[in-house]
């Protein structure tokens, strides 16, 4: 023991036996990254990254792929393009019944009845106003007691009546689909059909080929008639020309024909029902067909339905 004196073999520059700063041994058994700017890579035996800055991820791994430029999901709701076309896939048929339909029908119509209501007694008037201009003259008796023969004045009544009733048609569809898009129309809505040319272009085509087929034994009519049911939904609600809008209905209507039919036997028989309550019935069962239809060409096209 030395006691009052300085160790011999102390360094006199570090008289407390310290490591001098800045050169500390690490601790054993532990490691430490080396300083930046050091050699040896991290753990996991990752590759170096690549040009661009990119990583890839570890074996086993997975990064999302980067943003944009996905594909539409299938059935997705385009704004042009012909059914099965530019994002037009049929949604699954197995979402539509007859019964929700007819549910959906009433259940909008209930919650606007009055402007349904009275956009049906404007539709009536007009017409009657029309035949009565052109057809409501009186006939002159024949020597052999038949009435006065085809006058121009009844064809250009006759052409004018059904052009004009192409238009209301195209009205009712436009307050169904303003309906299943979750508005409520007012009465200046159902007169937004769009373009007015293809309305009655395709309701000639659609009326020609009906009547065509009703010669052809019935059958052929009614078949063609019930395959262009949504025509005028597809010229208004898609903007389509009216050989597209046709081909379109055809091509929908087949997805779901099964279910489609036994919609348009409801419906028949609702109308009916209607006409016979001395046609005052026909206030709630037409405009509750029309959105009924409707919902059914949104469901089985893949649109949107408001609930």
């Amino acid at each position: 023991m030395t006691t009052g004196g300085s160790d011999p073999n102390q360094d006199p520059k570090n008289p407390g036996g310290y490591p001098p700063p800045g050169n500390y041994p690490p601790p054993s058994g532990g490691s430490y990254p080396p300083p930046s700017g050091g050699s040896y890579p991290p753990p996991g035996n990752y590759p170096p990254p690549q040009s661009g800055g990119y990583t890839p991820p570890p074996s086993g791994g997975s990064y999302p792929p980067p943003p944009g430029n996905y594909p539409p999901p299938p059935g997705a709701y385009g704004a042009s393009g012909a059914y099965g076309a530019g994002g037009y896939g049929p949604a699954p048929t197995s979402r539509l019944s007859v019964g929700d339909a007819l549910s959906y029908g009433w259940a909008k119509f209930s919650g606007n009845a009055g402007v349904w209501i009275l956009f049906m007694v404007a539709a009536f008037i007009i017409q009657a106003l029309i035949s009565g201009i052109f057809n409501g003259f009186d006939f002159t008796p024949d020597d052999n007691g038949f009435s006065a023969s085809f006058s121009a004045t009844n064809a250009i009544g006759t052409v004018v009546t059904t052009i004009v009733g192409y238009l209301i048609q195209a009205a009712f569809v436009r307050g169904a689909l303003a309906e299943t898009d979750g508005q409520k129309p007012a009465f200046g809505t159902f007169l937004q059909i769009g373009p007015i040319g293809a309305v009655i272009v395709a309701g000639l085509l659609v009326g020609i080929g009906t009547t065509i087929g009703l010669f052809l034994c019935i059958i052929p009519g009614l078949a063609f008639a019930f395959l262009t049911w949504w025509t005028m939904q597809f010229v208004i609600d898609r903007n389509q020309d009216a050989v597209t809008a046709i081909k379109s209905s055809f091509n929908a209507i087949k997805s779901n024909a099964g279910t489609l039919l036994l919609l348009a036997l409801a419906l028949l028989g609702i109308n009916l029902v209607g006409a016979l309550l001395c046609g005052l019935g026909l206030l709630v069962s037409v405009p509750v067909s029309i959105i009924a239809v409707t919902y059914a060409y949104r469901v089985t096209t893949g649109g949107p339905v408001a609930p």
